[in-house]
């Protein structure tokens, strides 16, 4: 009798521990489902409609080809990136490779399970930014600083080509940007979003000064 209520015993425990088990297993939530294939085609829309949009006319959208890709051969989708201009600077030169540069940024994957941007459906989760406020206000900001050879090729190749006072929504594909393995809160094959805004530049061997809030953004001239 005894071992009879010791067997029953041990089929409850089992069972129990059995429907914990699935409940914890449809509790798991999969962030970023078929999450190759939704970036590929996210950038593949927008490189396309970037390249429409440019062959009518429309200025506010831009294509670079990656400055670490041979610039002799058209490439594939996947070797450019992808600007849609916000606002226009007054600058008239560009930071070279070996340059520092002062930006305000934010960084953005696509929309996944849980994150949806209020704003633009289309973007979700924040990875890093250089403000702490949920309202852009770049009169109140301090820029990060650092080189511009020391962020992924992407981000570089739009540095490249930016002038100061120029606010830039920057599509990167995960090739020109953290690849299949991913970084932090980053998953592999994910498609980078950036909003830029160059406030200054420095030339290889400048010092770069402590940055004053009281300025905006700086002119050529003052570099």
């Amino acid at each position: 009798m005894r071992v009879r209520q010791y067997l029953y015993l041990l089929c409850a425990v089992v069972a129990a521990f059995g429907l914990t088990a699935c409940h914890e297993t449809d509790d798991e939530v999969d962030e970023f489902p078929d999450w190759k294939d939704k970036n590929e085609a996210f950038f593949a829309a927008k490189y396309n409609a970037a390249k429409q949009a440019i062959g009518r006319g429309d200025n506010s959208w831009k294509v670079f080809k990656s400055y670490a890709k041979n610039t002799e051969t058209t490439g594939q989708a996947a070797d450019y990136i992808v600007v849609k201009v916000l606002q226009e600077g007054s600058g008239s030169g560009c930071p070279l490779f070996t340059d520092s540069v002062r930006v305000h940024y934010r960084g953005q994957l696509i929309a996944s399970t849980s994150y949806k941007d209020s704003e633009d459906s289309e973007l979700g989760l924040v990875f890093d930014k250089s403000w702490r406020t949920d309202v852009y206000e770049p009169n109140t900001f301090v820029p990060a600083k650092f080189a511009v050879s020391r962020v992924v090729d992407g981000f570089s190749t739009a540095l490249q080509h930016m002038h100061i006072g120029d606010r830039w929504k920057v599509y990167i594909p995960y090739q020109l940007g953290y690849s299949d393995s991913g970084s932090g809160s980053v998953p592999g094959y994910s498609t980078l979003v950036f909003d830029i805004t160059l406030v200054a530049y420095y030339r290889a061997g400048t010092v770069v000064p402590a940055w004053n809030t009281n300025q905006s953004f700086l002119c050529e001239e003052n570099l």
